[in-house]
Formats: C-alpha cells, sequence, structure tokens
C-alpha cells in the first residue's frame, strides 16, 4: 500500500469566516465548496475545512498539536502577517537551525512556519 498524501479537515463553527482567513491572509485559493464543507489550495498544500458533523461532540478546538508550513521566504511572511494575526511567538532563530514563528488562525489553531537557516 502507497500513502499519497496527507490532508488536514479542520473543524470549525464558522466556514466562510476561516474560508477567508486562509485566502486573506495565506494566499490559499478555495478549489472546492459545500455548504458544510471547503477545500483550499496553495501551491501543493491542500487544507479541508468542515462545520463539525452530528457524529462528534464538538465545542472547541481538539487539536493538541501545531501545523508546520516551510515558505520559501519565513522572514517575508512574517512581514506580512505580525500585524494581521494572532501571534503565538514572533519571528526568531532556533539552535537547532530554523528560523520560525507561529501564529493563531481565527479558531485558534497553530500555524508554524520555518525555514532552515
Amino acid at each position: 500500500m502507497k500513502l499519497h498524501s496527507l490532508v488536514p479537515m479542520l473543524w470549525t463553527n464558522d466556514l466562510d469566516q476561516t474560508v477567508e482567513f486562509y485566502r486573506q491572509m495565506l494566499g490559499f485559493e478555495c478549489v472546492n465548496r459545500m455548504e458544510a464543507w471547503a477545500l483550499l489550495k496553495k501551491d501543493t498544500i491542500e487544507l479541508m475545512l468542515s462545520l463539525p458533523n452530528a457524529h462528534e461532540a464538538f465545542d472547541k478546538i481538539q487539536f493538541t498539536g501545531s501545523f508546520y508550513f516551510r515558505p520559501d521566504d519565513v522572514s517575508q511572511l512574517w512581514q506580512q502577517l505580525k500585524n494581521k494575526v494572532a501571534v503565538v511567538y514572533p519571528l526568531e532563530d532556533f539552535e537547532y537551525g530554523m528560523r520560525e514563528f507561529a501564529i493563531r488562525d481565527n479558531n485558534g489553531y497553530i500555524l508554524q512556519f520555518g525555514q532552515e537557516i
């Protein structure tokens, strides 16, 4: 068996607002949309968004990790986003050889961005 890709599906209570966050802040394009679901794409990255389904209780986000993006110019992206989003930690060079920053999307999910120094 071969796995071809991993596409996160994030639950949200406000699909329209979440689609707009990813479009406006990160340049994603909404390539498919239904009443309770959307598929976003930017370059080679896909992200699905969905209203909560009837099979699981949903009061707040439940994801305990973060989503790690590797842009080609993390410093430029930081300059574009730093005054428009909730910052988890600012642009920083780490001893393990990465320049990174992290923000929260409109739902509270942590989005990290990193580039090798």
